[in-house]
């Protein structure tokens, strides 16, 4: 009876020094990025007796595993929700960048300044320095589309990229996961090994899930599959084999991906923020360039249908189609028609200015600028309350993981005093069956 008293004690202070270990490590690593807590998984260790089948003795405990605290549906629900988040959240930051390109470069208020100083001209159309300021504004607002347009393509230039920079992590990722799966298919079930390598393994797929949407399916060795665009998408990881993205720039600077050959659209994730972003600005960029178009086209019509101070022909105000190219060509501002044709030198006849006036009123470029002002600060409003409502899902479903899988200290302390009183018990159990043999042995 002593002997087995001794070999239970002995398994309960090994199971307890185990339990100790394991909360000590949950202890150390409670501020680890990507660690899921530990919990030593204890079983009896039962026997039989006098070759009896029916005759049951137990004796002792024994560790049959160390256990990670983490739920495969948090988990992925976690993944799934942060890659929305991770989409919305680059969305608006391109978005914000694109509002910023449009109305700090003021470009509104220069085409506000150009009409206006053309109703001024009107006043005194021979007036040299009316004419001088009528050009100056012409010029400033031909410089402020070249800035908007450089502004505009800055913003594009981040975005691709900051896109880039996430294709390259997530090429280094998979081939972190690669490696990962390789380690794992050799390692022992539930030891420590095993349970380090699956704390990198979901670390890795966070990381991952947060640039691009991923599809996982994990093997019974604990290996994890990795697809893009939905689970018939193209691999990106399988087994010890990590697939390579591409990302290619189309001529209206969005882009496209391709995984080893393969055509993908990231649905979400911050490199498909990126890319939706990246639509808006090519949309923005070709509003603003069909409005610089149209008040150049618009002022050399009428220029064309006028005389200028000297009496000449008008001449083209403007060059150039788009807002990156549109400048002011005329050399000064007697070169301005605002006679009509055939109207003598230095004429106050000031009927072809206001048929140019007029057709700015009716082509409106200050309300196309105020309107595409208007459409991208409402994207803008709109896309904010979708990345705040994601946020807010993508927080709960982390701290719904985080209260299952995370280290709570004051249990870990708890747990402590439990194993230490559990590890001093077994010890005791020893010294009283040490004294029953002395007892024994010394009965004459």
């Amino acid at each position: 009876m002593a002997s087995d008293l001794i070999a239970i004690a002995r398994s309960g202070t090994r199971a307890a020094r185990a339990a100790l270990d394991v909360t000590a490590q949950n202890i150390a690593n409670a501020s680890t990025e990507g660690y899921v807590r530990r919990s030593v998984s204890l079983s009896e260790v039962s026997g039989t007796s006098n070759g009896a089948a029916g005759n049951i003795s137990l004796s002792g405990v024994r560790v049959s595993g160390v256990a990670r605290n983490a739920d495969a549906f948090r988990q992925a629900e976690v993944r799934r929700t942060g890659s929305d988040a991770a989409r919305a959240s680059a969305e608006v930051q391109g978005l914000e960048n694109i509002e910023s390109s449009v109305e700090q470069s003021g470009l509104y208020d220069a085409s506000v300044a150009f009409e206006g100083s053309l109703q001024k001209l009107a006043s005194d159309p021979t007036d040299s320095a009316l004419r001088a300021s009528t050009l100056e504004s012409a010029r400033t607002l031909a410089k402020t589309f070249n800035v908007t347009a450089g502004s505009l393509k800055s913003a594009g230039d981040g975005l691709r990229f900051e896109a880039d920079a996430g294709v390259s992590q997530v090429n280094t990722l998979a081939g972190e996961l690669a490696k990962v799966n390789a380690r794992l298919s050799r390692s022992a079930d539930a030891s420590s090994d095993q349970t380090m390598l699956l704390d990198q393994r979901d670390d890795l797929l966070t990381k991952l899930s947060a640039q691009v949407d991923v599809t996982t399916v994990f093997s019974s060795d604990k290996t994890v599959e990795v697809r893009l665009g939905g689970s018939t998408g193209p691999q990106l990881v399988s087994g010890n084999k990590a697939g390579t993205l591409a990302m290619n720039t189309a001529a209206d600077g969005t882009l496209s991906f391709k995984l080893d050959g393969t055509a993908v659209t990231p649905a979400s994730g911050a490199i498909a923020g990126k890319n939706q972003a990246l639509v808006q600005l090519a949309q923005t960029s070709k509003g603003i360039d069909a409005i610089a178009a149209k008040v150049a086209a618009t002022v050399n019509a009428a220029q064309a249908n006028g005389v200028d101070l000297d009496g000449a022909s008008g001449q083209p105000i403007f060059s150039g189609a788009t807002a990156a190219d549109i400048q002011v060509v005329a050399t000064n501002g007697s070169k301005i028609a605002t006679a009509p044709a055939g109207a003598a030198a230095k004429s106050r006849d000031a009927t072809n200015l206001s048929a140019l006036r007029t057709a700015l009123s009716t082509a409106n470029p200050s309300g196309d600028i105020d309107g595409a002002i208007f459409d991208v600060s409402s994207a803008v409003s709109g896309r904010k309350v979708t990345r705040d409502a994601l946020t807010a899902i993508a927080d709960n479903a982390s701290l719904s993981l985080q209260s299952q899988a995370g280290v709570d200290l004051d249990q870990e302390a708890v747990n402590l005093v439990r194993y230490q009183q559990a590890f001093q018990a077994s010890g005791r159990v020893m010294q009283v069956a040490n004294d029953l043999f002395d007892t024994l042995l010394g009965i004459r």
